[in-house]
Order: C-alpha cells, then sequence, then structure tokens
C-alpha cells in the first residue's frame, strides 16, 4: 500500500464494482486522498469521501483499476495511453476483455494484469481470479492481490485460458445459487408453505450450507453424505437431483460450458 499512497491509485469507472472494492480500500487504510477516480456519473457517496473525482491524474500512478462495462472501454482507455508501456500496473475487472486489448491500447510493455470477480464482493465475500502479463512482476502481482483480497479471497491462475472457466464458474456462479433459491422456494410453496416462509428458509438454508462448505474440515461430498441417513427424506430427495440423466450433474456441466464458450467468444 505505501507504493500506492505515494504515488496515487486510479480508478477508471465507480459502479457496483468499483465502489465496492474502493471501500474495502479505505476501510483498510488506503487515504482519500490517494485516489483518483474517473467516473461520469458519481454517486452522493463518492462525492462525500475526500477523493479526487474526475480530476487530472498523477503523472506515475502505482496502479490503474479498469472497471468500466465492457462496451464503454474503447472509449474510455485512450485517456490512459499517456500510462503505458511505463511502470504503471493495469488491473482489468472488465469482463470478457482479454490482456492482448490492453496491450494493444495501452502499448506491448504496459504491465497488465487481468481479473474476474464476482458480486459477492459487495459484502466482502467474494472471490476473484487473476492472472498477469510477462510484464507484470511479482511485486504488482502481489499488489494487485492486496487491494483485491479487500474485498474477498484471490487466487492466481497458470494461464490466462482458465479465465473463462473462472468466468462460468464464480463469475456467473452468483446467479446460479440465486435461481437455487427461487427454485427451492417456489418448491416448498408447491407443497403448501407460504411464499414469504419458503423463501426465508430457503435463502438460510443456502446461506448457512455455503458458509459451513467454507468453514468446515470435511469437504462438501462428506458434508452432503453427514446430512443424509439411509433410505430417509434427504436420500430421496437426493435420487432425484444426483440422477446421472436428468439430475445437477448433467445439467450444471451443460450450464458451465454453454457459460465458458460464452466468454471465449466475447473475447475474440
Amino acid at each position: 500500500m505505501e507504493d500506492i499512497k505515494a504515488r496515487g491509485l486510479v480508478l477508471l469507472g465507480c459502479g457496483k464494482m468499483g465502489s465496492a472494492m474502493l471501500a474495502g480500500w479505505i476501510a483498510k487504510g488506503l487515504p482519500a486522498t490517494s485516489v483518483w477516480i474517473l467516473d461520469p456519473f458519481p454517486s452522493d457517496w463518492l462525492k462525500s469521501l475526500g477523493v479526487h473525482l474526475n480530476e487530472d491524474l498523477p503523472a506515475n500512478p502505482a496502479i490503474v483499476i479498469v472497471a468500466v462495462k465492457p462496451q464503454m472501454m474503447d472509449e474510455a482507455l485512450p485517456i490512459l495511453i499517456p500510462h503505458g508501456n511505463g511502470e504503471t500496473l493495469f488491473l482489468s475487472v472488465v469482463a470478457g476483455r482479454p490482456i492482448k486489448s490492453f496491450e494493444a491500447a495501452l502499448g506491448a510493455n504496459t504491465p497488465v494484469i487481468r481479473s474476474v470477480p464476482n458480486t459477492p464482493a459487495a459484502i466482502s465475500h467474494g472471490i476473484t481470479a487473476i492472472f498477469g502479463n510477462d510484464h507484470t512482476s511479482q511485486a504488482q502481482m502481489q499488489q494487485a492481490e492486496t487491494l483485491l483480497s479487500a474485498v474477498g479471497q484471490v487466487v492466481r491462475l497458470e494461464n490466462e485460458g482458465q479465465l473463462d472457466a473462472v468466468t462460468a464458474v464464480s463469475g456467473s456462479g452468483p446467479a446460479y445459487v440465486f435461481h437455487l433459491i427461487e427454485t427451492l422456494a417456489a418448491a416448498g410453496e408447491a407443497q403448501g408453505l407460504p411464499a414469504g416462509l419458503a423463501m426465508q428458509l430457503a435463502k438460510a438454508t443456502v446461506g448457512g450450507a455455503g458458509h459451513l462448505a467454507e468453514m468446515a474440515d470435511e469437504d462438501p461430498t462428506q458434508l452432503r453424505i453427514n446430512v443424509t441417513s439411509p433410505a430417509g427424506t434427504t436420500a430421496a430427495a437426493l435420487a432425484v437431483l444426483m440422477d446421472p440423466e436428468t439430475g445437477f450433474p448433467p445439467l450444471l456441466q451443460r450450464a458451465v460450458k454453454a457459460a465458458t464458450e460464452r466468454s471465449r467468444e466475447l473475447a475474440k
């Protein structure tokens, strides 16, 4: 953080993800005066922080985080060209934009890290995967990891191609879980529960089970076995859910494959 405090951090785009990261950094001691934000529609919260908002950028910032929507990137990046091919690290949280697109816009020698966060970052329970190009130093990788850890876990990948599968599992994954909550509540309602109670039960069950899966020493397979009494109610349900033809395994395989392939298409 000391390098960032001295040279500055630039955040290009401060929507939900950018705001979540910024709140985490400030909570961990990054001075607002070390942050420059470029955002055409800043929130009242952002205006109140004391950051440099839509001002001239520092000459040699330590890091630039690109957090705009993918369709806005081509318009937004040109203002950052003077900082390319130098010591400034570029960290992208832009979906579907490969490292080569940043190198083409900013210069082939620009240090670039591409990351895939997910929406639980908004409550500091996210997980972000990162991969850096050949011009990124280990110190810069650590710097990015430190910043992103403010909103959850961080994992490093072996190659950029893995980011497509990461997008399909953890990037898009929260939507799969939200849909599970929807459908579990609807199933409970179909069995006679009031709608509000069914939703409360579904939310608490999925949230609690997810937390237990993270905190327990046993892996999810063993946790499932622990809950499943022979010939009991859970076993009856799992016989449906684990069916090799119609259950969760083939369904999620198809879903994650579809998301992975779409991520590859968007990167072209």
